[in-house]
């Protein structure tokens, strides 16, 4: 039996289930009027954007890896050390800091030395080599404090300066191997031996019955050529003769006689006609009265004094003249005696060139002169085989054993071969000491970035270190255009090589705030120029004209008839 509280609660689920019966019957029937109105579309509203002043920065974003910068692959030039067949690592590149002078590895117990230099080492250094490696290899010895000429030639002064750079490292500069030092012996024997050949086929030549009495006679030609020749400078060497000389004496004799005579003669003339003193003076004492000059004698005495001056004078002019003569005749037989004298040269000469030509006409048509040309080239050759080959024996720089490197010091970041392997490839990877980020881009974005322009260097860590970007390269087979970007300050950052870092790149910014709207509110017209619509109302719009400036993340700057706060419309519905 129920009672009356049981009664009302199911009455009132009966009226609950018939509501909610009635309810959905009511959504699922709706009326023509119902339908089209559910159908119509919104009233149409604008969507505006606010008109913001700030600074505006364009970027562009890399993605890239943090590492050493410039990797350069190391390869040997050639063979390291005496050049033995199989060129094996004994001791292998080891990680580090490899600075001027240190040694790389060892080949076959040989160092491989590290120099700075941009010419590669593509030969081997040799006595006599001349070229720009060789003078950046005397670059680097002096850089390394020895003392060498930079002559851009492999001379003793290198060879020198080279041996010490050696020692210093405990090692010994590359001397000619056995096999060269026995090459070198062999080929002094080949001339030496040839040497004694031609002496032996001359002189066989000399002594045979056609050509001995001519080289007899060439001899005495010579002789008498140098006989001939000694006696014209002994002539040249002496005015006269010794028989002139006497006779030039004999006449200078003479007139000196003649001049005191006519000195003589003129002295008793001036005396005979000297005039006669005056009287004494009665009044002086005796005593101190001058002697009388003796009185002249008669007129006849002056006569006899004037003959002899004037005899004097002849005899001192004939004997001048004899003097001349005599002179002038030591002086022609001197010019005859030369000239007698110099065709005996010339005769002398002649005679030997004679015999010289019959000696050697007689030489050419002798059977043994076949074989002492033949004597004679064989030893031409040797000697030139043993030139050619001295003049690159000696100490030498293997093309193996020195690696030059654009730039030290450097890093030596991954060996490539271990102890016992040989050295036919690429035995290390160096890099420089700075760190670089390594990205790619599209080639649109490549077009908008240069070198020299700033970024910034997100690590996964969320640390941001200022960079540069530091080269652009071109673009590859997948179509993309490396770029480099070389942090300011490596802070921080020695532990993350090979990590992947975000690079963002500004490729322009704004030095001051500016008005900024979204690029979709900029609309350009017909007529080329760029409008802005802005709100003035619930449905209502007016047209600015505006100016672009720099666009970024999807902003742009512009300048016209706007103020911060300024509805603009980006879309409409």
């Amino acid at each position: 039996m129920r009672t009356p509280r049981g009664k009302l609660l199911v009455v009132l689920a009966v009226v609950v289930v018939v509501a909610a019966a009635g309810w959905g019957v009511g959504t699922l029937l709706r009326s023509p009027a119902d339908e089209a109105a559910a159908r119509r579309p919104p009233k149409p509203s604008l969507v505006t954007v606010e008109v913001e002043r700030r600074k505006l920065v364009a970027t562009v974003v890399v993605s890239g890896t943090l590492e050493y910068g410039s990797p350069y692959p190391v390869s040997l030039a050639g063979t390291v050390g005496g050049g033995e067949t199989v060129q094996r690592a004994t001791r292998a590149p080891r990680r580090g800091t490899l600075a001027e002078g240190a040694v790389l590895m060892e080949v076959n117990g040989r160092p491989v030395f590290v120099l700075s230099g941009r010419v590669p080492m593509h030969r081997g250094i040799v006595p006599g080599a001349e070229g720009a490696d060789v003078e950046q290899l005397q670059k680097a010895l002096r850089r390394l404090g020895h003392r060498v000429p930079l002559t851009g030639v492999f001379d003793r002064a290198t060879v020198a300066a080279l041996s010490r750079f050696y020692a210093k490292r405990g090692y010994e500069a590359q001397q000619p191997t056995l096999e060269l030092r026995e090459k070198r012996e062999e080929l002094l024997r080949s001339v030496r031996t040839a040497r004694e050949v031609l002496a032996t086929e001359r002189k066989a030549l000399d002594q045979g019955r056609d050509v001995l009495p001519l080289k007899v006679r060439l001899a005495n030609a010579r002789q008498d050529q140098r006989a001939a020749e000694r006696a014209l400078d002994r002539e040249r060497a002496q005015d006269r003769s010794a028989e002139d000389e006497a006779k030039v004496e004999a006449a200078e004799s003479a007139v000196r006689a003649a001049e005191e005579r006519l000195l003589t003669a003129q002295q008793e003339l001036a005396q005979a006609t000297a005039k006669p003193t005056a009287p004494a003076d009665p009044t002086a004492s005796p005593t101190n009265a001058p002697t009388a000059a003796p009185t002249l004698g008669s007129p006849a005495d002056t006569r006899l004094a004037e003959l002899r001056v004037a005899n004097a004078r002849a005899d001192l002019a004939a004997a001048r003249t004899a003097l001349d003569r005599v002179r002038e005749e030591a002086g022609l037989a001197r010019a005859r005696r030369l000239t007698e004298l110099k065709k005996d040269v010339r005769t002398a000469r002649e005679a030997v060139l004679t015999a010289e030509q019959a000696l050697r006409q007689a030489r050419q048509l002798s059977p043994a002169e076949l074989k002492v040309a033949g004597a004679r080239s064989d030893l031409a050759s040797a000697r030139a085989m043993l030139a050619e080959f001295s003049r690159t024996y000696g100490t030498t720089v293997p093309p193996g054993e020195v690696v030059f490197l654009p730039k030290l010091p450097v890093r030596l970041h991954k060996p490539a071969v271990k102890a016992g392997e040989t050295v036919d490839r690429a035995v290390a990877t160096v890099t420089g000491s700075a760190f670089v980020v390594s990205g790619s881009l599209d080639v649109a974005e490549a077009g908008r970035v240069k070198a020299g322009l700033a970024a910034d260097i997100e690590t996964e860590a969320g640390t941001t270190v200022p960079g540069t970007v530091t080269s652009i390269g071109g673009r590859d087979a997948k179509g993309a255009v490396p770029v480099a970007i070389t942090p300011v300050s490596m802070k921080g950052l020695k532990k993350l090589a090979g990590a992947p870092v975000t690079v963002r790149v500004t490729i322009g910014a704004t030095d001051r705030e500016v008005l900024v709207v979204p690029v979709a509110a900029v609309v350009t017209a017909a007529d080329g120029r760029a409008r802005v619509q802005v709100a003035t109302a619930a449905d209502r719009t007016r047209e600015v004209e505006v100016r672009t400036g720099l666009s970024a993340d999807g902003a742009v700057e512009v300048t016209g008839d706007l103020k911060p706060g300024d509805q603009v419309v980006i879309n409409s519905a």
